[in-house]
């Protein structure tokens, strides 16, 4: 191919980003915040946010996801961060915030699952996942609205979470195990995931405390790799014993394809920060294999669950097709053929685009619904619950406009979390 020849395909190629960076652009903030910023989702009264909405945008559950209240801010939070203060979006932060730290948190220093919506507790697990939302959203408002006691809030929380997850004895809240550990004890892959980006958020939103973080991920990334990743399997797993090893059963054979592609761009992403090709060739084969296993050959789309064997999997759902898998697919896909240049990435997340955005996207009344069948039909109509709101897809849109702004002016790219 001539120097003339060359020229031309790249200029045609970032024609073609320039488009979908104005769609990605035009869909966040033309669809789906105005549908969220319309919808009963602030919670004026209140506070915080009710996440439970149906296709019109009204809520058809007020209780409220504690979850969501994190979700939720880092969402307003993020927007600010990145496209300047919004007055709406600052006062939806505020909300948000005052209701999770005032009515989200139990006695012993944890945090809730589920609330009523004038914040009385409903239920509480022992999952760290509401904290690491708190996590993000308060180091994102911190460093949106220089607010350093949010800052502090969130450090000192994960550091709780840290030594929870290293020394599990150490839990202020004290709840009979899931399951007997003396005869299985089994690691989830998703607990070091959302340390890993939680530590990520912090390193980014308190700069001066940039080495300590860096060397916390490292640690976390080391057991995600040390015992879920198993290129010899060609996956990584979600569930396994203590040292690595899996059960032949259901729950050892999962493999969950979105997990596995959310964490592959967390682990592209550091090892971008971090100029590590080793972490890339890495982080890429988790991504691969997910792919490869996830994406369904019969009808498109990814699928919620597969097992390791090509076995049945105990998950009713396993092959519906979910809005965030898709999201997490979509970042793994722009930011792979961003950092390796390989055509094959990017007909990835064109084959990604082409499905998601036909498939979830409510043409009518905006926003994307959540919940498929494997054909592709509405399972579910409403846009939001206690597991869906403003989070994935809004996130999704951003980081893909960020990695589709450099790719349409052959920039470098960096980290994105």
């Amino acid at each position: 191919m001539t120097d003339g020849e060359e020229e031309m395909k790249a200029s045609i190629h970032n024609q073609e980003a320039a488009e979908y960076r104005k769609f990605y652009r035009d869909t966040l903030f033309n669809d789906v915040m105005p549908f969220w910023m319309r919808s009963d989702l602030i919670d004026r009264k209140y506070g915080g946010y009710i996440s439970s909405v149906d296709r019109y945008g009204k809520s058809y559950n007020d209780d409220k996801s504690v979850w969501f209240q994190g979700r939720c801010l880092w969402t307003f939070s993020a927007l600010c961060n990145r496209y300047g203060i919004n007055d709406d979006f600052k006062v939806a932060a505020e909300l948000g915030k005052t209701f999770l730290e005032n009515k989200c948190f139990d006695k012993d220093g944890r945090m809730f699952f589920t609330v009523t919506r004038d914040g009385k507790p409903l239920r509480k697990r022992r999952y760290m996942f509401s904290e690491s939302f708190y996590v993000v959203s308060m180091a994102e408002y911190g460093h949106a609205f220089g607010d350093h006691d949010a800052l502090n809030k969130a450090e000192k929380c994960f550091e709780m979470m840290m030594r929870i997850y290293r020394e599990p004895e150490s839990d202020p809240f004290k709840i009979t195990p899931k399951a007997y550990s003396e005869t299985r004890n089994e690691r989830s892959a998703a607990v070091p995931m959302v340390l890993v980006s939680s530590a990520q958020v912090l390193r980014r939103c308190c700069p001066e405390r940039a080495e300590h973080y860096s060397v916390v991920v490292r640690d976390i990334i080391n057991d995600i790799l040390k015992y879920h990743y198993h290129p010899e399997l060609k996956c990584s797993l979600e569930n396994v014993l203590q040292d690595g090893s899996h059960t032949d059963n259901p729950t050892g054979r999962t493999i969950n394809p979105g997990h596995s592609s959310e964490n592959a761009w967390f682990l592209m992403s550091e090892a971008i920060y971090s100029s590590d090709r080793e972490l890339l060739k890495t982080a890429l084969n988790i991504f691969d294999y997910a792919f490869e296993r996830g994406w369904d050959k019969e009808y498109g789309g990814m699928l919620y669950f597969v097992d390791l064997n090509g076995r049945p999997c105990e998950q009713l759902e396993w092959d519906m097709k979910l809005w965030w898998v898709h999201n997490e697919v979509l970042i793994s896909t722009l930011l792979a053929y961003a950092v390796t240049k390989d055509k094959k990435y990017w007909d990835m997340f064109e084959k990604t685009y082409d499905y998601t955005f036909s498939h979830f996207a409510d043409r009518e009344y905006g926003e994307w619904y959540g919940y498929l069948h494997r054909d592709g039909s509405v399972s579910h109509t409403q846009k939001g619950s206690l597991w869906k709101g403003p989070f994935h897809l809004p996130r999704c849109l951003m980081l893909c406009e960020e990695i589709l702004t450099v790719l349409e002016s052959n920039g470098e790219i960096h980290s994105i979390i």
